[in-house]
């Protein structure tokens, strides 16, 4: 079976940093582009950044851009998120997801594949 388990989500004052993390287990990892979406409350998951399985290709949604950097090891299975500059406005739950379409800025998470997601708190 697949299974992604994330984590490093905390309370942090605005202009902090933080990094995720999210080990898969289950598939070829190497050959599955990653994804980062975030939920609040009432509102839909949104995407945040992805990381293609083919080297050096990124994607960040325009309110991360220059702010978050996603990478990733293929040797530990993991993705990673490192969060800078934070803002209030980035409090949400960070979810990971397993086989990320994207075309240019517009990605979408697959349907089965995600985390369990970790909370994300950044105050004034």
């Amino acid at each position: 079976q697949v299974e992604l388990i994330e984590w490093g989500g905390e309370l942090v004052q605005t202009g902090g940093s933080l990094t995720l993390s999210c080990v898969v287990s289950g598939l070829a990892f190497e050959t599955y582009t990653m994804g980062w979406f975030r939920q609040t409350p009432g509102q839909e998951r949104e995407f945040v950044a992805a990381i293609s399985w083919r080297p050096g290709l990124t994607h960040y949604s325009d309110s991360v851009k220059g702010r978050f950097t996603v990478s990733r090891d293929n040797a530990k299975n993991t993705v990673y998120l490192q969060m800078n500059s934070l803002k209030p406005e980035d409090t949400a739950v960070y979810y990971c997801n397993a086989g990320t379409y994207c075309s240019d800025n517009l990605c979408v998470g697959s349907q089965d594949y995600w985390g369990q997601g970790t909370q994300v708190t950044v105050s004034s």
